[in-house]
């Protein structure tokens, strides 16, 4: 490697935790960020950099361009338009000190806002994503997308509006921490009455679990299907998940469940919930440590999930 291929391949890695938090924030999928960074690199690569001016801008314009493309792709091969909506893959840590990681989980975008982004055509999730999240001018968000600022403004538009249904979490972790840790206590007693006190009236609930998708609404609905998680909450332990107050529910290696909560003035506003085996095994908590052991229960992990069985 030549002294420029050196410098060049730093450049490159000082912008990468930038790049990849713009690209799991288009595709709301951490391995499909990797993949499309990856690919901006190679492109790179190919180029003759001597006509670049602006490399960062070149590097998030050239990400973006990719993103774009594989969101379509993804949307194309959608043979159903009555398809079901699937959760985004969420980030799971014990501790962030990584910096790539730190920028993935940077400005609390949670799965709560993943889920609403997921519902926004690729260009309207581009021009929010590029102009509100990364400050990009319209000018150069149309250039991308190959239409005119003021239609590029009304897909931010539409775009916002949106995104405006979705629930901002507290920023205080140790609150959120606390209604959680409220939450698995009453599942744990079987007390309905505590568990509707840690859960907003208006809850929203997503579940993926044996390749079903469900939508509830409720705190009495909710909290009476999570009463049925009594059994299971023992093997609960807390991590985050997107940077937010979360659980893993797991009998030593084999997880059952990953829930993502979005707490909101001291009570629960969404509760996202990942229990489908096939994409379980894909959620693999990013720790050093290994996770405290929990007695074997396989009866459990072939349980139904609650809230959609």
């Amino acid at each position: 490697m030549t002294v420029q291929d050196e410098q060049l391949a730093k450049r490159f890695e000082a912008d990468r935790p930038r790049l990849v938090a713009l690209a799991y924030r288009m595709l709301g999928s951490p391995a499909e960020a990797h993949d499309a960074v990856q690919d901006a690199w190679l492109r790179l690569s190919g180029t003759n950099t001597d006509r670049i001016e602006n490399l960062s801008g070149w590097l998030t314009t050239t990400v973006a361009h990719i993103c774009i493309d594989m969101l379509r792709t993804r949307t194309s091969r959608r043979e159903d338009p009555l398809d079901e909506p699937r959760l985004p893959e969420p980030l799971i840590t014990q501790e962030s000190s990584d910096p790539e990681e730190q920028a993935l989980l940077a400005d609390a975008v949670g799965v709560a806002m993943l889920v609403v982004l997921d519902t926004l055509t690729p260009a309207e999730r581009l021009a929010f994503v590029l102009h509100d999240l990364f400050q990009m001018p319209f000018d150069e968000i149309a250039r991308i997308l190959n239409r005119s600022s003021t239609a590029t403004r009304q897909l931010a538009s539409r775009a916002r509006r949106r995104v405006r249904s979705a629930p901002v979490p507290d920023p205080d972790m140790s609150r959120q921490r606390a209604v959680v840790d409220a939450f698995l206590t009453a599942s744990k007693n079987g007390d309905l009455e505590a568990l509707v006190a840690t859960l907003a009236p208006d809850i929203i609930l997503h579940a993926e679990a044996d390749g079903e998708y469900v939508h509830l609404r409720g705190a009495t609905t909710i909290a009476e299907r999570a009463i049925a998680f009594s059994f299971r909450s023992e093997f609960a332990r807390p991590a985050l998940i997107n940077g937010a107050a979360g659980l893993i529910v797991a009998t030593e290696d084999e997880p059952i469940a990953v829930m993502a909560f979005t707490v909101v003035n001291n009570k629960i506003a969404e509760l996202d919930i990942y229990a489908d085996p096939t994409r379980l095994t894909m959620l693999t908590p990013r720790s050093s440590e290994r996770p405290d052991p929990r007695p074997a229960d396989p009866c459990a992990a072939m349980e139904r999930c609650p809230f959609t069985g």
